[in-house]
């Protein structure tokens, strides 16, 4: 029997709201990364505890090519982005990412030497978009955005082309490859706009990975690289026209940014290896910032009852509970951050927002610690998950469970609530390193080979 985690009430004035589910439709399916709220919770979900690939598989489609980014799912479609490789090898000369630019230090915001060039190969990719029938699995359509070659590889292990996902509104579906382009497409497949940002280089051949933000008629992006000159920016979601453009003085990050409003006024939270950023989403002025942020800032921020958290867990740990009543200017050292974590926060994964808890992993090893999120409080700390060592998908949640997809092929269940349980492990034929999407009583996982529908039999 799980246990339902009741939300306590914890006397704050609720004079900020999420908005990133907008339509009375958005909170059904799982139109972004991360969900409809950002927080990785399906409000409305109840999908299986238990599978295996002969129970409880409503179909299961190979993808082709190779990508991590997390399906997005509306209506009857689910959409994916994926980079397939054709053709022979083409040699190029590139910078060597095998080896960190020895003058990148943590936090200090400036960018660091390029390796040496070298004589590399590398395939004509197609990078491209899909849509999958929810009911049957069938591919609906299928578009190819660019044809490219890229100028740089990526660690083999762990990278991939098509890291970041795509975004939808329930009307245009944005598929964004990062230096290979950002698409606009109708739900039915027909190109609306292209915007071509430029060409990112990032270190250690980490490649690049963010996915775009979406409020209203505004797609928020973030450029943050160590081949030029690194910045956020606004786009028309109708057009593909820029609105503002903030440069940034950060190299390589992979959180995506997330909008929230705050006293009538929608605030991008933007994090960097530096230092996190609240960028007006009316002018792209900075609202306020923070130092703390950690090397290669990927885990992306969740928000509610007026205060957000970032995190990142490369070369040091830092969580910040931010109150953005308070957050005006420099928040260092301020009333504005309500608590703070130094240790064990994660590497890759994302938090998982759910009602009065806060699940974190720690780096990217199987071992969770949750925490009441008003008041830093643990609820437990450094849990191991058995039979999920790896983790870089991130956690979600639904009707009272929370979603834990390894490496290895395992999604671990758990009850959510205020001590650890175990309700199932599932294992499959597959390495899952995108997050799962959940909607209604559906699951989707994406692996390195297929996607899975998971539903009741």
């Amino acid at each position: 029997m799980t246990r339902l985690f009741l939300l306590v009430a914890i006397g704050l004035t609720l004079v900020s709201t999420s908005v990133i589910a907008q339509t009375a439709d958005a909170e059904h399916f799982w139109g972004q990364w991360r969900g409809p709220d950002a927080t990785g919770v399906a409000p409305h979900g109840d999908p299986p505890t238990q599978w295996s690939e002969t129970e409880n598989i409503a179909w299961k489609v190979e993808i082709p090519g190779r990508g991590s980014a997390s399906p997005v799912v509306w209506g009857d479609r689910v959409f994916l982005l994926t980079a397939v490789p054709v053709g022979e090898p083409v040699a190029m000369t590139t910078p060597d990412a095998a080896a960190e630019p020895p003058s990148v230090a943590r936090g200090n915001g400036r960018r660091g030497r390029r390796g040496e060039r070298r004589p590399r190969a590398f395939r004509l990719h197609q990078f491209t978009v899909m849509a999958i029938d929810r009911a049957t699995g069938e591919v609906a359509w299928q578009q190819i955005a660019r044809e490219a070659v890229p100028h740089e590889g990526f660690q083999e292990a762990n990278g991939t082309y098509a890291s970041g996902s795509a975004v939808t509104d329930g009307e245009h579906l944005f598929a964004f490859f990062g230096s290979w382009g950002l698409y606009a497409y109708d739900l039915d497949g027909n190109l609306q706009w292209e915007v071509d940002l430029g060409t990112r280089r990032m270190r250690n051949a980490f490649g690049e990975g963010t996915t775009p933000a979406l409020y209203g008629d505004t797609l928020v992006v973030t450029w943050d690289h160590i081949g030029g000159q690194s910045f956020i920016v606004a786009l028309d979601k109708r057009t593909g026209a820029e609105r503002w453009r903030a440069n940034r003085d950060e190299i390589d990050t992979w959180a995506t940014p997330l909008i929230v409003e705050h006293d009538g006024r929608a605030q991008v939270i933007a994090p960097a290896m530096d230092r996190v950023y609240g960028y007006d989403l009316e002018t792209g002025e900075i609202v306020w910032q923070s130092r703390g942020t950690t090397m290669n800032a990927i885990p992306s921020p969740v928000y509610a009852d007026g205060i957000v958290y970032v995190m990142s867990g490369y070369r040091g740990s830092n969580l910040q509970a931010i109150r953005l009543s308070d957050a005006r200017g420099d928040i260092a050292g301020t009333d504005a951050i309500v608590w703070q974590l130094d240790r064990d926060t994660p590497y890759v994964p994302s938090p998982l927002l759910y009602d009065d808890a806060l699940y974190v992993i720690k780096s990217n090893d199987g071992i969770l610690s949750v925490f009441d999120p008003a008041t830093g409080t643990p609820h437990y700390q450094l849990q191991r998950l058995e039979g999920v060592p790896n983790i870089f998908a991130s956690p979600v949640g639904a009707a009272g469970r929370v979603y834990i997809a390894g490496r290895d092929g395992t999604t671990l269940v758990i009850a959510h609530g205020p001590r650890y349980e175990a309700v199932a492990s599932n294992t499959l034929d597959d390495r899952f390193d995108a997050s799962p999407a959940i909607v209604g009583d559906e699951l989707y996982l994406r692996g390195a080979r297929f996607l899975y529908k998971i539903a009741e039999s």
